[in-house]
């Protein structure tokens, strides 16, 4: 099974620009794929989703990018929105429709994840990206002591 991780790298950028006290002054693609341990086309493109949605303010050619919003204004709701990611959840749907259970999961399926999705959706509408950021930057502080 193959896990998407567009999410977490998509928080993972923005957490970086956002936690300026404890990251340099390079906000290159190349400096943010090394924290990520990727390369700097998928930054970019990353990067593109998230300015096409509001998230950050880029120049072209330069790598001087910021966060277009405080950080306590942006939600993991907003990144998750941003990088147009499918549902959290997927249902099979090769199944054998001869049987019962197979031809009747999928639709039981969608039902129970719709309202999981939902719920992930309102909880991850409470989390900002100011929380994230302070958890790695008191993470970082804990390190250095």
């Amino acid at each position: 099974m193959k896990y998407s991780h567009r999410l977490s790298d998509a928080v993972h950028i923005l957490t970086y620009i956002g936690a300026t006290e404890i990251v340099e002054d390079d906000l290159s693609s190349r400096a943010i794929a090394g924290s990520i341990n990727s390369n700097p086309s998928l930054v970019r493109r990353l990067m593109s989703s998230l300015k096409n949605a509001g998230l950050i303010r880029s120049e072209p050619g330069r790598a001087a990018v910021s966060l277009s919003k405080p950080t306590f204004e942006i939600t993991l709701l907003d990144v998750y929105k941003a990088i147009d990611e499918p549902d959290l959840f997927h249902v099979d749907e090769e199944t054998n429709q001869q049987c019962p259970v197979g031809a009747n999961i999928q639709s039981a399926l969608h039902k129970a994840y719709d309202e999981v999705q939902q719920q992930a959706e309102v909880e991850m509408s409470k989390i900002t990206l100011a929380d994230i950021v302070k958890d790695v930057v008191d993470g970082n502080k804990k390190a250095l002591s």
